[in-house]
C-alpha cells in the first residue's frame, strides 16, 4: 500500500514522502495514529493544503523536545535492584522501568521513546539511546547497582561482579576454586 507520511518516520521517509509499506503496517499502525493517508488523489490534494501547519506543527514538537534534550543528554540516573554475587539481576530492567525512572525525575518520556534492544540483565553502567522526537536523540547512562553505596563505587570505576568486589579481601582463601582442584590430576582419576 501506498502511503503519504504526515511526519518523519525512521527507517521509512520524510514528510511528505510518498512510501510504499506492507498492508498491515499502514492499517494497524500509521493510518490510525495519523502518521499517513493513504495515497490517492483526494489526500494529496489534502495533503498539500495542510503542508505548512504540519510542518509548523512538526517544528514546533521538534523545538520542545530539544528543550527537553539539552537537559536529558548526558545525565546519569541510578537503579537499585537485587542481583547476585556475580552481577545477574534478579528481575531486568526494561523500556518501562526507565520510562517510569526519568518520569520520576521530571522528564516526559514513554516506554516507546526509550530504544532498548533487550532488557538489561547485569548490574554496571549502560548506555541508553532516547529518541524523543525523530530528529532528536539522546544519550543517558544508568549506573545499575544492589545499592546507592554500590552505585558510588561503579561510578568511580569498580567492577562489582566478582566475589572479592563485594566482599573485599574478607574472602577466604580456602575458598577460592582453583583450591578445590588439581591441574596435575587426570580426568575420571579418584584420589
Amino acid at each position: 500500500m501506498e502511503v503519504i507520511l504526515l511526519e518523519r518516520i525512521a527507517r521509512l521517509g520524510q514528510m511528505g514522502d510518498t512510501v510504499k509499506v506492507k498492508d498491515g503496517y499502514a492499517r494497524n499502525f500509521l493510518l490510525p495514529r495519523g502518521k499517513a493517508l493513504r495515497a490517492n488523489e483526494n489526500n494529496k490534494k489534502k495533503f498539500e493544503g495542510q503542508r505548512a501547519q504540519l510542518e509548523a506543527r512538526n517544528l514546533e514538537r521538534k523545538s520542545e523536545a530539544s528543550a527537553i534534550a539539552t537537559k536529558l543528554d548526558g545525565k546519569t540516573f541510578v537503579v537499585v535492584r537485587s542481583a547476585g554475587e556475580t552481577g545477574q539481576l534478579y528481575g531486568s530492567v526494561s523500556t518501562r522501568d526507565i520510562a517510569d525512572l526519568l518520569t520520576a525525575e521530571g522528564f516526559t518520556v514513554t516506554r516507546n521513546q526509550v530504544e532498548l534492544n533487550q532488557p538489561i540483565k547485569t548490574i554496571g553502567i549502560t548506555n541508553i539511546a532516547i529518541s524523543l522526537h525523530p530528529e532528536v536523540e539522546v544519550t543517558i547512562s544508568l549506573n545499575i547497582a544492589r545499592s546507592a553505596e554500590e552505585a558510588e563505587r561503579q561510578s568511580k570505576g569498580e567492577t562489582l561482579t566478582t566475589a572479592e568486589a563485594i566482599y573485599g579481601d574478607d574472602i577466604n582463601e580456602n575458598a577460592r576454586p582453583d583450591n578445590f582442584f588439581d591441574p596435575n590430576e587426570e580426568e575420571g582419576e579418584e584420589a
